[in-house]
């Protein structure tokens, strides 16, 4: 039976003896290798949103919610992160800057969609979208290795994919507004 408590544990100790990155990829995949235990620990999603289940400088886990067709546009976290599915789905589009660009335009450069149980590690300077594509909703744990908070990011129009500074506080909003 997954234990939250236990991964936010080893996911810390993976954090403190360095790193960390590689090592929570895989702590991830262990405890989303049941997802029905997770399911019940966590409850099933009720509504969208962005709830922390552990915040420090070097290490922030969140339980998202995806409300159906909910879509984040280009971002990136200037951290490691880790993105495990326990229900529904996840689509994301990578993105990468337009060499010499002066308005740090962006083109796609690849995607991946995630199902219940599947894990994806992004690196520190991935810039991707989010959409949950299916007509309910979507859990996600997603571990960051910073402070998801409180880092400074960049997200892109996602008409004119033109860079501009992540407005937490906005993106916060987007979630409780579904």
């Amino acid at each position: 039976m997954p234990s939250l408590e236990r991964f936010v544990e080893q996911c810390r100790d993976a954090v403190r003896s360095g790193d960390g990155r590689k090592e929570v990829t895989e702590i991830l995949r262990e405890y989303l290798a049941d997802v029905d235990g997770v399911m019940k620990e966590l409850g099933p999603p009720e509504k969208a949103g962005l709830m922390p289940l552990f915040k420090a400088d070097d290490l922030t886990i969140i339980n998202v919610v995806w409300q159906p067709g909910m879509t984040i546009p280009p971002h990136n976290h200037e951290m490691w992160a880790n993105i495990g599915i326990y229900s529904g789905r996840e689509d994301n589009i990578f993105w990468r800057r337009i060499k010499d660009d002066p308005d740090g335009h962006i083109e796609a450069a690849g995607a991946t969609a995630l199902s219940a149980g599947e894990v994806a590690p992004l690196g520190k300077d991935i810039i991707h979208s989010v959409t949950n594509p299916i007509p309910r909703l979507t859990g996600a744990i997603h571990v960051y290795g910073g402070d998801f908070f409180e880092a400074e990011r960049s997200e892109w129009d996602p008409e004119a994919l033109e860079e501009r500074k992540l407005d937490i506080e906005a993106l916060k909003a987007r979630f409780a507004d579904n």
